[in-house]
């Protein structure tokens, strides 16, 4: 169910390929900066890579851009898969990271505290 090897491929050419608003994400909540938690990318779940997740609370952080405003469908199938699987999930924007990163950890802060 997790981090399928049929899926490794396409894992490792994500984190080659990250936009910029990953890049930053990713610098900001690594090597467990955010409640001693340990984040990784692009780790799958079933069919789906989720582009932050946090095993141990089950927190997935998931950033979106434009090409995302097409994709409703695709998004909400995903969604109550994730939470069958009683994974928790919160979104970002790509300009909200690019533009308001502190407001974003923020966020992150306050759903980890929830969970």
């Amino acid at each position: 169910m997790y981090n399928d090897q049929l899926q490794k491929f396409r894992r490792r050419e994500l984190r080659k390929n990250q936009t910029e608003a990953e890049k930053i994400l990713w610098q900001k909540i690594r090597g467990r900066q955010i409640n001693n938690l340990k984040f990784h990318r692009q780790y799958s779940a079933g069919p789906y890579i989720l582009d932050f997740f946090c095993p141990k609370i089950r927190l997935n952080i998931e950033l979106d851009g434009e090409q995302h405003k097409d994709s409703i469908d695709y998004d909400e199938e995903r969604k109550l898969f994730l939470k069958d699987k009683d994974i928790h999930m919160i979104r970002f924007w790509n300009d909200e990271v690019l533009n308001d990163i502190k407001n974003v950890l923020e966020k992150i802060c306050d759903k980890i505290k929830e969970l």
